[in-house]
């Protein structure tokens, strides 16, 4: 199988840093901020022809309370799941007790762990590494992951290790066959769950997995990345993504914040159906407008789901429908569920709407279907007039998917008035039963051939106006000839 490697050590070490430099990409966030990352990220990486699998991972300090438990409790889990551990330690910081006690763990779990000493650029190896042999984790492999120096080395020398049957170890792991990590086989329905922070993305998460897969806290802004994570239920496959919370422009004050939100929104163009998740308690708000407004600008489905619906009064549940059908009266394709992600209440009856807004997000239609729509539309009503003139339409195709996109030709099609459009969308939603994701009209018209274009005349009929002239510049010669005698023989009477 595919070896699977955890990074694991003290907050602020580099494992972020060391994520990025072996997948060669810029998933993981990093900054100069200790604890900045918080859930189990899976990357995949490559050193020659050889895969493997990296775990990014938050600090463990050894002295854990409220959030940072539950953060050091997912990095003792991928401990759990790995073949390799890179226990990172800070060369600059020295040994600590954090360290200490990561390195006792290491040795009495039996995996087969390397101690990795980075931040090494500008610092003679022989005098600073010498204080890591205390930790019981034989040679320091020194590093500096945000210079990308002895990285290579590193993974080439822990490749290496690896006991190997025959000589085509390695080619079995690169081979077609060898099996992929269940958490980088993102395949099936992308899910993305988003919202404002503190609204229960992550318990919804964890509700739908059945497992505490990412961290849950009483706190704001505890999902700081977003978490690709494959599932199967019912023999259908889902990727759910667990977002970070978006907050208010003016609320923003952390670069680490600014990079979360850019992945929430990334995280929204690439999905197939998002869960707006609202809280009951406090009602809908202008930042749950905004995320709104954002999910439907980038077309994508939408469930919303209204959390925190337990044990509320029966006076203020009625409000916050009363709120719903007045803010949200343009969302007729959106269904919308009251759920409790904490007791489970309601969670399964996502699933129903997720999949009815995918298939209507991914739905094909034929071209013959979609012109006897828009003729039995146009025929109940037709266009109003444009510039004196009827607008003809002619026929209608789709144009593409997620979202569907439907494509109107004809005469003045691009000046039909916008009620009328409207008009056409729900014509098409109604008859093809569209559900649950929004639906774009594309209205083209034919351009006049010969505008800007001179006449052409044919061959024949220039030379038939080239004859007559000549016979009108005969006929003129005669007559004016005519004309001259005519003078010449006149003579006055006496």
């Amino acid at each position: 199988m595919v070896p699977v490697i955890a990074l694991v050590g003290r907050p602020n070490v580099g494992k972020s840093t060391l994520f990025n430099r072996l997948t060669k990409s810029r998933d993981a966030l990093v900054a100069e901020i200790a604890g900045l990352t918080r859930d189990r990220k899976y990357g995949e990486g490559k050193v020659g022809d050889v895969p493997f699998i990296v775990i990014d991972t938050g600090g463990i300090s050894g002295q854990e309370e409220g959030i940072d438990e539950a953060m050091a409790a997912q990095s003792f889990q991928a401990i759990k799941d790995a073949d390799i551990v890179f226990f990172m330690v800070d060369v600059g910081a020295g040994i600590t007790n954090g360290d200490r006690m990561i390195a006792e763990y290491l040795r009495r779990s039996g995996k087969d762990a390397y101690l990795v000493a980075n931040k090494i650029d500008g610092k003679n190896p022989d005098l600073v590494l010498g204080e890591f042999f205390e930790l019981g984790m034989g040679e320091p492999l020194p590093i500096a992951a945000a210079h990308n120096r002895g990285i290579s080395a590193l993974i080439e020398y822990v490749l290496g290790e690896l006991p190997q049957d025959d000589d085509d170890y390695f080619r079995e792991l690169a081979g077609e066959d060898a099996p992929v990590h269940e958490e980088l086989d993102v395949k099936g329905i992308k899910i993305a769950v988003v919202g404002r922070p503190n609204v229960g993305k992550s318990t919804l998460v964890n509700r739908f997995l059945g497992e505490d897969r990412v961290v849950v806290f009483d706190e704001a802004g505890t999902t700081r990345d977003s978490i690709y994570i494959p599932y199967e239920r019912h023999g259908q496959e889902y990727t759910l993504i667990d977002t970070a919370g978006v907050r208010r422009r003016k609320n923003i004050s952390e670069a680490a914040e600014k990079f979360s939100i850019i992945k929430t929104l990334q995280a929204i163009q690439d999905c197939h159906v998002c869960i707006l998740v609202l809280d009951a308690r406090t009602g809908i708000v202008e930042q749950d407008l905004h995320m709104l407004s954002f999910v439907l600008n980038s077309g994508r489905a939408l469930v919303i789901a209204i959390n925190k619906w337990d044990g509320m009064e029966a006076d203020a549940k009625e409000r916050v429908k009363t709120e719903i059908d007045r803010r949200f009266d343009f969302l007729t394709f959106a269904e919308m569920h009251f759920i409790s992600a904490l007791h489970g209440t309601g969670v399964g009856n996502l699933y129903e709407s997720v999949d009815q807004a995918y298939n209507s997000s991914m739905a094909k239609w034929q071209t013959n279907m979609l012109t006897r729509i828009l003729e039995d539309a146009t025929a109940s009503h037709q266009p109003p007039v444009v510039r004196n003139r009827r607008p003809k339409l002619r026929y209608a195709h789709q144009g593409g998917s997620n979202p569907p996109i439907i494509v109107v030709h004809g005469n003045l099609a691009k000046e039909l008035p916008e009620d009328y459009k409207r008009y056409l969308a729900n014509t098409f939603r109604r008859v093809l039963e569209i559900k649950g994701t929004p639906i774009r009209m594309e209205f083209r018209q034919g351009e006049n051939p010969y505008a800007g274009k001179e006449k052409e005349v044919r061959h024949s009929s220039k030379r038939r106006a080239e004859a007559v002239e000549r016979t009108d510049n005969k006929r003129k010669i005669k007559i004016e000839k005519a004309r001259k005698q005519l003078r010449k023989g006149y003579k006055k009477p006496t």
